[in-house]
């Protein structure tokens, strides 16, 4: 099958996409903000050939040189990340060659203009190129050599580059230093994460991996695939002439499975593309999608790699962890080699800042000056970017403050170093169920792949799903708790089906309850041989994510495990599974690494903007103070007969900024163990109204007050708001009972403030409740959607059509649950178009058309006091009926279809029906003519 091997040239829209996503994937700490390259420093372009038969390949290189004159030097290989080439690493190059360095650049197989096909770091294709490219430093008098064909060489690169950094050391013992940057220990770990098992060791990071079995990291992989598929500029050129585009002949031995194969591939290797495009499609890992991503992986090898080897891993970064690292310096370091360890504020997922890239590339120069020239100055320290608690609290893509580094003098559980230390965090928490949804969407949100820094710039948000996740939280900490690693605990976990797909994740919440997830990491769980009981659920070891964050004093650490993230593939099955701690007294453990903090440069200015920041900070608090005092007053004021009127509109207006005025000036009051009914047609503004009153949605002017609090989105007092507006919002594939218990369980509150036997009474649906919800009737739904916001018995009911598809005996049932419920001293509100039903339900009304309120008041003051009456009287009494009112001044009296039938014209009705007993006239009828519906359409049609 022929490859085309010509210049990768994207489509335009694909040339867009990649233009985001290439410096993801290429850039480094070392490889960005690169200081200006000595004016004498030379190059030198060639093509290498490597390999054989088959496998032949041209690199393309460039020698960087230092000035004419200079003595032998040790060389440097700068490998490039995915997705780059030669010239990513260019700038650094010359930084190096401005060291004295002579620096060997390459474009891998596969990119730039290298050709061949992607092996993925094959140590028999890309590790081989490697050691060719090193032959021909042998050669080369201006390299100091060490021996016949062993020049003096360290190797450098991050990502991809780096992965092969390591795995050149473990197959090439010539290389002599290296320092692999932001990259993998083991691929197959890395794509198909899994951290389950037993608690780690000593060092800080160690991260459990269950064997054979992960979570398919869905989005990272694509990216991935995506920058090597991207069709090459001969395939282009190919499909333009076949398509007979741009005066380009179609060629007449174009193969169909050749290009088929290569828009699909692009210039990965068979091999790869084949294991690709089975996770992608089957999202499990078999054994032959292991074999590739295994011999890609330094892992199996570390044991061979005697080269001193500098670790560099970011804080921020979703694709390659800092378990990695972990992994990679207990695996070198059990030979006795020397290894130094690095973290710092950056990774796939951010930059690094022009600072740290400045350090970072300086800590390298040390490196291998160290161990390639034999300088003092490189340690095998452990240095990570140690938060100050001034910055920002825990937001993705910095760590909090960011301008301090702590330094320790080893890694900690290093070749019989002293194990991390660690600190117990106890949890708290009930047994809580967890739904996976179907088809594994709506998913929750926690970072963008390789868009941390946008994801920073939001705030650090992320997006939970209400009813897929179970939480578990800490007493506020008394202490700040600086945690620098990865935490572990142990859960208790149940599942029908035996088998879970979990995500585990530790945010920081402060005091006001603001949540958020240090650096957007979470902990993909693969679970199998689950017990199906809930009474006797398996205990599971978890690791959370290796991450660096301080919690202040007065936070709390709340360990979130949900079935669904965005950016892992997902069990399309729907599915309910049971979470709790694994003992009453479950504690997380988190690592913690006591060091010597090293002075940030510039500390003097660094200290006069601190200054000037405060003073600017002290202004905008005076302003606040001054301009906002009087809102801020009638924000924050709670109204002093709160507890007597649930509810107060005051001036509600909600426009858009289209100018559509949906409700204007709304103004009125509800009372305590009122039932109140909102009326109108549609487009009235009463289902804008609710959703305000609910906090979904920010009035534009005017107050909502509820139990005298202002009605703001998440304002605490709406937890004693119980509410069934737009829909039953129920999960069709669990029964009733499932829901009810699902809802309450997803508000975090006590099981038996649910009062769950009252709600399923109210739901009356006996066996049914057991049942799967799609299979009940729009009536059976509409139940159990009451029942649900029943629960808790909440002291305002807010209900939006309840009746909607209910019967007759069904409608009777429920209004006179909603009476009684009354009557407990609760109060209900009711929006319906059947006004029959407000009128027998509620003991209030409001009126509204076009947004505005047209008429308030009890029903009987909206249908009138006097008007028509209707009479039920004996046959044999009607005529004297009719003569003792029409007795009465202006009274009119006779026989209708409906009955006797009186027009009081003003006269009081208790005076009327008081004449008729006084007669002697038995009635047993005595209600007015006019209905709710008749005053409804006489008030509209007036508005």
């Amino acid at each position: 099958m022929r490859r085309s091997r010509g210049l990768v040239r994207p489509r335009s829209g694909a040339r867009r996409a990649l233009a985001v996503l290439l410096p993801l994937l290429v850039a480094a700490p070392l490889l960005v903000a690169a200081p200006a390259a000595a004016a004498d420093v030379r190059t030198e372009d060639a093509r290498i050939p490597a390999g054989s038969g088959a496998d032949a390949v041209e690199l393309d290189t460039t020698l960087f040189l230092p000035a004419d004159g200079e003595p032998p030097a040790p060389a440097v290989v700068l490998a490039h990340g995915f997705g780059g080439s030669k010239d990513s690493v260019a700038d650094e190059a010359r930084a190096l060659a401005g060291r004295g360095y002579v620096v060997l650049t390459f474009s891998a197989r596969g990119f730039g203009r290298s050709t061949g096909s992607i092996g993925l770091d094959d140590p028999r294709y890309e590790v081989a190129d490697l050691s060719a490219l090193i032959d021909v430093l042998a050669e080369r008098d201006d390299v100091v050599q060490d021996g016949d064909g062993d020049p003096r060489v360290g190797v450098a690169g991050a990502s991809y580059g780096g992965a092969l950094a390591l795995l050149g050391a473990a197959y090439d013992q010539r290389i002599d230093a290296i320092a692999p940057q932001i990259t993998w220990n083991s691929l197959t770990s890395a794509l198909f994460p899994s951290q389950v098992g037993e608690t780690p060791g000593a060092t800080p990071a160690d991260t459990a991996q269950a064997a054979g079995a992960g979570v398919y990291k869905r989005l990272w992989s694509g990216l991935f695939f995506g920058l090597g598929a991207a069709p090459s500029g001969d395939l282009l050129d190919l499909l333009g002439g076949a398509a007979g585009r741009d005066d380009r002949p179609a060629p007449a031995d174009v193969d169909v499975e050749d290009v088929t194969s290569a828009l699909t591939c692009g210039r990965f290797s068979a091999e790869v593309c084949a294991a690709y495009e089975a996770a992608a499609s089957g999202a499990e890992l078999t054994p032959e999608i292991a074999a590739v991503l295994d011999r890609a992986s330094p892992a199996g090898v570390l044991d061979r790699i005697t080269a001193p080897t500098l670790l560099i891993q970011g804080t921020q970064d979703s694709l390659f962890g800092l378990g990695q690292a972990d992994a990679n310096a207990r695996g070198i370091a059990a030979n006795g080699t020397d290894v130094a360890v690095v973290w710092y504020a950056g990774g796939h997922d951010a930059p690094a800042s022009d600072q740290d890239t400045a350090a970072l590339r300086n800590r390298v120069g040390d490196w291998f000056d160290a161990h390639l020239r034999g300088r003092d100055g490189a340690t095998s320290s452990f240095e990570f970017p140690a938060p100050t608690g001034l910055g920002t609290a825990g937001t993705v893509g910095r760590v909090q403050g960011g301008t301090r580094t702590v330094t320790a003098e080893r890694y900690p559980g290093l070749d019989g170093a002293d194990p991390v230390r660690r600190t117990g965090i106890e949890l708290s928490g009930t047994v809580q169920p967890v739904v996976n949804p179907a088809g594994g969407t709506p998913a929750a949100l926690t970072t963008v792949p390789g868009l941390g820094a946008l994801t920073a710039a939001l705030g650090g948000s992320t997006l939970e799903i209400p009813g897929q996740s179970a939480s578990f939280e800490s007493a506020p900490l008394q202490d700040a708790v600086e945690v620098v690693g990865a935490a572990t605990v142990e859960l208790a976990v149940s599942s029908a089906g035996g088998s879970a797909t979990l995500f585990a994740k530790l945010y920081d919440v402060g005091p006001d309850g603001t949540a958020t997830l240090p650096a957007g990491l979470v902990a993909p769980l693969a679970l199998t041989g689950l017990s199906a009981d809930p009474a006797a659920p398996t205990r599971v070891g978890v690791t959370l994510p290796a991450i660096v964050h301080r919690f202040e004093a007065g936070h709390t650490m709340r360990l979130v495990v949900s079935t669904t993230d965005q950016g892992f593939a997902l069990p399309v099955e729907p599915a309910v599974h049971s979470i709790a701690l694994a003992d009453p007294t479950t504690v997380l453990d988190v690592p913690q690494v006591e060091g010597r903090t090293e002075a940030a440069g510039g500390a003097t200015r660094w200290w006069l903007l601190l200054a000037g920041l405060v003073a600017l900070a002290l202004l905008g608090w005076g302003a606040a103070l001054l301009i906002g005092r009087r809102r801020d007053r009638q924000l924050s004021a709670v109204q002093p007969d709160g507890e007597d009127v649930p509810l107060r509109f005051e001036g509600v207006t909600k426009a858009y900024k289209d100018g559509f005025v949906a409700v204007r000036d709304l103004s009125f009051e509800v009372r305590r163990g009122q039932v109140l009914g909102l009326l109108g047609p549609n487009g009235a503004g009463k289902t804008t109204s609710l959703r305000m009153l609910m906090g979904l949605i920010r009035p534009t002017e005017g107050r909502i007050s509820v139990f005298g609090h202002a009605a703001r989105p998440g304002a605490p007092v709406l937890s004693r708001l119980g509410s069934f507006v737009e829909g039953t919002g129920l999960l069709p594939h669990l029964s009733g009972r499932e829901n009810l218990r699902l809802y309450w369980a997803a508000t975090g509150r006590p099981a038996e403030d649910a009062h769950m036997e009252e709600a399923i009474e109210v739901a009356g649906l006996g066996a049914a409740l057991d049942r799967p919800v799609r299979r009940y009737s729009q009536g059976m739904r509409q139940r159990v959607a009451i029942a649900q916001a029943m629960l808790g018995l909440p002291d305002l009911l807010v209900l939006d059509e309840p009746t909607n598809g209910l019967d007759p005996p069904q409608i009777h049932a429920m209004r006179e649950v909603l009476r009684s419920y009354a009557a407990t001293g609760r109060t209900v509100i009711v929006s319906s178009h059947l006004l029959s039903e407000i009128e027998q339900t509620c003991s209030h009304v409001v009126v509204m058309a076009k947004g505005q309120k047209i008429a308030q008041g009890t029903v009987e003051e909206i249908v009138g006091a006097g008007g028509a009456v209707l009479l039920g009287v004996a046959e044999a009494d009607t005529d004297r009926a009719i003569a003792v009112l029409e007795g009465l001044p202006g009274v009119t009296a006779g026989r209708t279809d409906d009955g006797l039938v009186a027009e009081l014209e003003g006269v009081p009705r208790a005076e009327a029906l008081r004449a008729l007993v006084d007669a002697g006239i038995a009635v047993d009828q005595f209600t007015p003519r006019r209905r709710l519906e008749d005053a409804f359409l006489a008030l509209v049609g007036e508005s």
